[in-house]
């Protein structure tokens, strides 16, 4: 039994309604404080009062082409901020689409990554259909003098409704133009970031930073490890410190014992959630590199890096990259030496979910084959490295979690981690429950800085600079909405005099970094600090007459 037109037609208002205001209600948890929006009364309106055949069925699959774009950008508004922490751009974030591909490839593997793409595909072409008869359900309904009195006020009032918020004037609490405002915000944005691109651009051209040698620092390595998601909350979040504080002290007491110094601080990353080759853009080239589109630019520019200073200064350098498992033409761009990607690392383990190898095998292989094995002993015995590490057990979906093993030369060809291959949770059991998932994070951390700081007592000394630091936050369901973006850092050396710099930055002795209230100002310096800060310590000193 089919329903009267004037039920079906307020059904399809209803559901118009909702579909419009789906994003807002997914961000902001729910119709709370929103719950109408006025372009649906105002299409309801104007389509009641239209034909539904001829050529006004090209308007309805248009305004269906329309509505779809709106809410696929507001979704992935919602995506953006669940996972990054800021709004969707798409400008420069419409790339990262085939990267969403490949973390669903890493976590869940091909077949499953290509079978939730298809899904998704056919889950929008049967919104689009259902948004299509709803649109026909209201379409040319209005035939009586009622109706058509009653789809006029509904146009006018509506369209009176939605004026007055352009002149940012609500009467109408509840109502929100959520179209309106979505297709506002990304053009506006669309608009600003252009121009921001021009002015990079320009600022790129116009003032490239020469390569600045590092005399300093000359004849000792210089090995920078990044560790995936390791912020600030990490450390002052109780949720994560009751795990952390016990590994960050007994390490302190071994470093302490190995005849070793510390210094931690903060530095405050560009980016939250994701995408940890800007971080490393970040603090390589001291520019903030926040997006993919600054991204390409610096490494297109005649900007030198960190990489060329320590190539002044008569470094081997290198990039040790686990998680590169394609093509990665931005390594060349940078100008590595050497560059040690995922298939170069002879790992013989098990890859564990999306982390293609533990942290304490790259750190071990890094050791022993590329520091002091083959590929050394191709260069001078006086040439030290400076290397770039970027380790990845600590990256979502955390899980395993793996133990530090006590003997490095355990460790071998990676193959004793086949018994953790299918330890603990999966991951589609493990992100039911996000209690669950924040634990797993602290332990994934607990064993990245284990083996890290394990590493560094074992192998660094007095010829060795270590900076250790996270890349970035992880996302906001980790860390709460409004959390800092700041990341810990750990300097160690067996020369205390490396120190120095560091602790007239604000750094403190040991593991623990001061909170970013106890820096001047409250204000955390960002991560493209870093390379300014080696200079003014490490660089050439300017002399000047009597």
């Amino acid at each position: 039994m089919s329903l009267p037109s004037g039920i079906r037609w307020c059904l399809s208002l209803v559901m118009l309604n909702v579909v419009l205001l789906a994003p807002v209600w997914l961000l902001h948890g729910g119709p709370r404080q929103h719950w109408m929006a006025l372009e649906a009364f105002l299409l309801a309106g104007g389509l009641a009062l239209l034909p539904s055949a001829g050529r006004f069925v090209g308007l309805r699959w248009s305004l269906v082409a329309l509505i779809m774009t709106v809410l696929l950008v507001g979704l992935g508004d919602v995506a953006t901020h669940l996972a990054f922490g800021r709004s969707l751009n798409l400008y420069f974030d419409l790339p990262l689409l085939r990267s969403v591909f490949h973390l669903l490839e890493g976590n869940l593997g091909g077949p499953v990554a290509s079978l939730i793409s298809l899904l998704g595909l056919i889950l929008l072409a049967v919104t689009a259909w259902l948004l299509a008869k709803m649109l026909a359900s209201l379409q040319g309904r209005a035939r009586r003098p009622r109706a058509v009195v009653g789809a006029w006020g509904m146009l006018a009032v509506s369209g009176m409704l939605i004026l007055a918020e352009f002149d940012e004037v609500r009467p109408l609490p509840v109502a929100r133009t959520p179209l309106l405002d979505t297709l506002q915000f990304q053009g506006q944005q669309w608009i600003e970031t252009r121009r921001a691109h021009r002015d990079f651009a320009e600022r790129m051209a116009s003032s490239p930073v020469q390569e600045t040698a590092l005399p300093g620092l000359a004849g000792r390595d210089v090995v920078l490890v990044f560790v995936e998601s390791y912020g600030i909350s990490a450390l002052f979040d109780d949720r994560y410190a009751r795990v952390l504080d016990p590994r960050l002290d007994g390490m302190a007491e071994r470093l302490d014992a190995a005849g070793l110094s510390v210094a931690s601080g903060l530095l405050d990353s560009p980016i939250r959630g994701g995408q940890s080759w800007l971080a490393h853009a970040t603090l390589l080239s001291g520019l903030r590199i926040d997006n993919s589109l600054w991204y390409r630019l610096m490494l297109d520019s005649e900007r030198t890096t960190l990489v060329d200073d320590f190539r002044a200064t008569g470094h081997r350098t290198l990039a040790v990259m686990p998680a590169i498992t394609m093509a990665w033409p931005e390594g060349r761009a940078y100008g590595f030496d050497e560059i040690h990607a995922a298939a170069d690392l002879e790992y013989a383990g098990p890859p564990l979910n999306w982390v293609t190898m533990p942290d304490q095998y790259t750190l071990h292989h890094f050791q022993t084959q590329i520091r002091n094995g083959s590929a050394a002993s191709q260069h001078a015995e006086s040439a030290p490295l400076f290397a770039q590490l970027a380790l990845i057990s600590s990256h979502a979906p955390w899980t395993p979690i793996l133990p530090v093993l006590d003997d490095w030369s355990a460790v071998g060809d990676g193959s004793v981690f086949a018994r953790w291959e299918d330890a603990g949770e999966s991951p589609d059991q493990l992100w039911q429950d996000l209690e669950r998932v924040r634990d797993h994070y602290a332990r994934s951390l607990d064993y990245a800085l284990g083996a890290s700081l394990r590493w560094a007592e074992d192998f660094v000394d007095q010829q060795t600079l270590m900076i250790l630091l996270g890349d970035h936050q992880p996302a906001p369901l980790i860390t709460g909405d409004n959390a800092s973006g700041a990341v810990p850092v750990h300097v160690i050396s067996g020369d205390a005099g490396l120190l120095e710099p560091f602790h007239a930055r604000g750094f403190v002795s040991g593991l623990h970094p001061p909170r970013p209230d106890g820096y001047p100002d409250g204000e955390v310096a960002g991560q493209q600090a870093l390379r300014g800060w080696l200079h003014e310590a490490f660089g050439v000193k300017e002399t000047t007459g009597e």
